[in-house]
């Protein structure tokens, strides 16, 4: 395949998704004195956003490692930063104001991945595409604290802050990529006294997702925390399907009625041998009560057990839905249900443990500026995603490297030793010779 191949549509190439940066970032708040001005305000989050693509470990190493005139050029000539500012600058601007840019970066992607087609690889059911939501913690500290920080007591009498957000992907079981997509923050609402919650922030989620995409078709697929009669009808208020756990502990009355079926031995159930003994137990009911009130809603009911050969429960987890269930969709419908493990193991195993030290404090600051970084590092992962997902070039050099790690170790070094004109250039000495100056550019693109 020819070196003009492969790339994927020019708008979902590396300079493209670069350039939505930059010019969003033009209609950040500033609050500087225009007059006194040197550094322009794109330089400040382009600055930071390389930090995460490059997957530097802290700012300081980063400012270290561009300091000569070399470095600087490839920062221009990669991301277009025309100078960068220092480690306090940066983390001063930028905790001032809220990015609000940001978020509408993940939606203009996600757009760009649907006009392109691409998108529609992501679609595993027929109702649509699989929704996962998360939450996870990413910083917390007895010390360091700013005015978005969740608080807790704990048992020593100490006071912890806190930052915590609910993370919407798009993933596909067959697929290593997740689509992150603008993240909830929990934390406290403005002339709310309570503390911030997931399903508060779920609930602003749904609204937020649906208001922004009125015609996305997807299947929510979360953990037990959602599997109740409100939440299930803010998703159908919504217009959104659902595949949620449902553990026993917390829907007896549902689990009774199950039970009743099974010993009537009315309850619908497909076994699949697989290798060394092992069998896959399929169990499914349609239209069983979610709780044991009235108003409780009907759910479609499936559980899956796998079974060793000596006869052994090795897994066994259950889901509510409201999607048929049948004999020929049902291995289906649980492979979507399980495919909710991958926005913990493909996204925040990935970010946390895997180069874009998520839990790293690049800096806090006292009002935006733990925020800003987490949705720079999260578009950081997204370009990466979507880099592998559409550009043969990225893959190959990736390829190159056993590992995550390795890889972009190599390319910070190559940074410091070679000048680049483009992130192409980048990736085409990592996997051949030099890129002819007639070839293909993204700047180009």
């Amino acid at each position: 395949m020819g070196r003009g191949s492969g790339r994927g549509p020019g708008k979902l190439r590396f300079r493209a998704l670069l350039d939505c940066i930059a010019e969003g970032a033009k209609t950040a708040s500033d609050g500087r004195d225009p007059t006194r001005v040197r550094l322009e305000i794109q330089d400040f989050y382009l600055s930071a956003f390389a930090l995460f693509f490059l997957q530097d470990p802290s700012v300081l190493e980063f400012q270290r490692r561009f300091q000569d005139e070399l470095q600087v050029n490839n920062l221009r000539s990669v991301f277009g930063i025309q100078h960068i500012p220092s480690d306090t600058h940066l983390r001063d601007l930028l905790d001032v104001h809220p990015a609000e840019f940001l978020p509408t970066l993940f939606d203009t992607y996600l757009e760009r991945l649907q006009r392109s087609k691409l998108l529609e690889r992501f679609r595993f059911l027929p109702q649509g595409y699989l929704l996962t939501l998360d939450g996870s913690e990413y910083f917390a500290s007895e010390a360091v604290s700013c005015k978005t920080c969740l608080v807790r007591h704990k048992s020593n009498g100490k006071v912890e802050y806190y930052h915590q957000i609910l993370q919407p992907a798009l993933v596909h079981p067959e697929f290593r990529q997740v689509l992150p997509l603008s993240p909830e923050f929990i934390r406290k609402q403005d002339g709310q006294s309570k503390q911030d919650c997931e399903i508060n922030a779920a609930k602003r989620l749904l609204a937020s997702l649906r208001a922004k995409h009125p015609q996305l078709s997807a299947i929510v697929v979360g953990d037990g925390l959602y599997s109740t009669t409100p939440f299930t009808a803010d998703l159908t208020s919504h217009r959104f399907h659902y595949l949620l756990v449902a553990k026993p502990e917390d829907h007896k009355s549902l689990f009774q009625d199950i039970e009743g079926l099974r010993r009537g031995r009315i309850l619908h159930s497909l076994v699949r041998p697989e290798a060394k003994g092992k069998r896959f137990i399929y169990e499914w009911a349609d239209q069983v009560a979610l709780g044991a009130d009235a108003k409780s809603p009907l759910v479609n009911f499936v559980q899956l057990s796998i079974i060793d050969s000596a006869g052994k429960v090795t897994y066994r987890n259950s889901w509510v839905t409201d999607l048929p269930i049948d004999e020929t969709n049902v291995e289906v419908l649980v492979r979507a249900a399980r495919a909710r493990w991958k926005i913990e193991n493909e996204a925040f195993n990935t970010l946390k443990n895997q180069g874009y030290h998520l839990e790293h404090n690049f800096g806090h600051g006292k009002n935006h500026l733990s925020e800003t970084l987490f949705l720079l590092n999260l578009l950081a992962f997204f370009v990466h995603q979507i880099q592998e997902l559409v550009d043969e070039w990225y893959r190959n050099a990736r390829a190159c490297f056993s590992s995550r790690r390795e890889f972009w170790n190599a390319i910070r070094a190559a940074f410091r030793m070679l000048l680049f004109n483009s992130w192409d250039e980048v990736l085409s000495r990592i996997t051949g010779p030099p890129m002819p100056a007639f070839a293909y550019t993204d700047t180009q693109a």
